[in-house]
């Protein structure tokens, strides 16, 4: 494999993905990582929700709705995954997009001929996976390559 593309939606699961990818590669690495975060449009929620930000987000969104940015949560979530990846020895990428969060992670493994995608499983909650679909599944059967999910 030498292209990897690992999603995060800023949860703990996304890190614990990114660890088992490198654990999994051990010694080894793939030429590439790029690593994205979606963030949906009229994002209504803040992006991160497992580091402890939420309630801190919500409290600025309040204080200040036009300073926070859900751009810069989610370019914080990637360089978070990028720092756990960092001990390996390849070329680690980041990128934020903007759209519905399968769609763009399946077109972005397509434009970078990606060789394998690495995903959490349950990001952010059962519920919202109910409620707007799991978009690890979505990924899952709609991928141009093989799609790694942890648990």
């Amino acid at each position: 494999m030498t292209h990897v593309l690992v999603a995060t939606d800023g949860s703990e699961q996304s890190l614990k993905a990114a660890r088992y990818l490198r654990d999994l590669f051990g010694g080894a690495a793939p030429e590439k990582i790029s690593v994205i975060a979606v963030v949906r449009p009229l994002a209504a929620v803040p992006f991160a929700s497992d580091f402890g930000e939420e309630r801190h987000a919500a409290q600025q969104a309040d204080a200040d709705p036009g300073g926070y940015s859900f751009q810069e949560a989610a370019r914080e979530a990637v360089e978070r995954v990028a720092v756990e990846l960092a001990g390996m020895n390849t070329q680690v990428d980041t990128m934020v997009r903007g759209g519905t969060p399968a769609d763009q992670i399946v077109r972005l493994a397509d434009e970078l001929e990606a060789d394998l995608i690495v995903i959490g499983g349950r990001g952010k909650g059962a519920m919202e996976a109910i409620v707007l679909g799991s978009v690890a599944y979505r990924v899952l059967h709609h991928a141009p390559c093989p799609v790694l999910v942890t648990r």
